[in-house]
């Protein structure tokens, strides 16, 4: 039975370039769902690299302020409009938004939903939404790596890389991971060999590991280390960039970081060399919307799986309510925890 009754949401804003507690609260009245759509009402969202560069306004193609962040999220269906199936009210899907996301309740196409198993909690499943989605693609889909191979992944205790760690290990795949010392025995427990990011010698430290090179790294910093990346290659590797957080404090043209290293991948590419750059954007392909929507729900899909079977351990640094997200902003880019920093309702 279709809903005609709006919904009462609460919503965190971002109004502009501001610190952590510049974030707005406020509550509007969601419209009964049209054709097609639901209200979700969100059991938990996240905090990503992704609104930590929306913040200051350095998210390539982020929307102009105002508006409300959060990339990804999972819930429970409390609303449908027509068209829509009534055996989904009430059950529990995930849901990548782009922005969104921090909010009580948030309107959705009814397609977008990829159903979260039963037993897992609404925390575990929102750690590998577009953390799990990420590093599934960039690993099977995009480097193809294979078992017996060697990998290096940047960030390795982060969100995406704890994710992209486990599902490595698990395909029978070598990793070293870069963290912290304090994540160390984290990344350990992962099942990579830890290689602390702070130390000059990091890239030398690598490749004493891997003398011959490695069959992919998978780096998120980029800047001026993408090149030292690149060097730790084996002569058929691959080299996956999905992010600039080298540049993410820097001031000037948001756009300009992402051009120069497009620049650059294309360069090595065009090198008769044998190896590969790629970088990683989540969202190619979404103007083919049914193909996207296909291949999104089917990687999730696979991912859940593992999380249910005890495969994927979910790494949730912390539980705050979505009315304090400048705490939960100021905790994710301290730099500090391990895992992700999850949203959730007021208790």
């Amino acid at each position: 039975m279709t809903s005609t009754v709006t919904t009462r949401a609460t919503e965190v804003v971002l109004p502009g370039a501001v610190e952590p507690s510049g974030l707005e609260v406020r509550t509007r009245d969601l419209p009964a769902p049209g054709a097609g759509k639901v209200i979700l009402r969100m059991d938990a969202t996240g905090v990503s690299f992704a609104e930590q560069q929306m913040r200051r306004g350095r998210y390539y193609n982020q929307p102009p302020f105002p508006f409300v962040p959060g990339y990804d999220l999972v819930g429970t269906v409390t609303a449908i409009g027509p068209g829509v199936a009534a055996e989904i009210a009430g059950r529990r899907f995930a849901a990548v938004t782009k922005i969104g996301a921090w909010a009580s309740h948030v309107l959705l196409d009814a397609e977008d939903l990829v159903p979260v198993p039963d037993g897992v909690s609404a925390a575990a499943a929102e750690t590998v939404v577009v953390n799990g989605i990420t590093a599934w693609q960039m690993l099977h889909r995009l480097a193809k790596v294979r078992s017996g191979n060697t990998i290096v992944v940047l960030g390795a205790n982060g969100g995406v890389g704890s994710t992209l760690v486990q599902l490595a290990r698990h395909a029978g795949i070598t990793v070293i991971g870069t963290a912290s010392e304090r994540h160390h025995e984290t990344v350990r427990k992962l099942g990579a060999t830890p290689v602390d990011y702070r130390a000059p010698d990091m890239y030398d430290r690598i490749a004493s590991l891997a003398p011959d090179g490695v069959d992919a790294v998978f780096d998120h910093v980029g800047g001026a280390g993408l090149k030292r990346s690149w060097q730790l290659l084996c002569k058929t590797g691959t080299l996956v960039s999905y992010g600039t957080a080298a540049t993410k404090d820097d001031e000037g043209n948001s756009q300009l970081p992402i051009l120069k290293l497009f620049g650059q991948l294309k360069m090595w590419n065009a090198s008769p060399n044998g190896r590969h750059a790629y970088f990683y954007n989540f969202w190619a392909g979404h103007r083919h919307l049914a193909s996207f929507r296909r291949r999104l729900a089917d990687d999730l899909t696979q991912v859940f799986q593992l999380l249910a079977e005890g495969v994927l351990t979910p790494q949730v640094a912390a539980e705050i309510p979505l009315v304090d997200a400048a705490s939960a902003l100021v905790l994710a880019e301290s730099r500090t925890v391990a895992g992700k920093v999850i949203l959730v309702p007021e208790a």
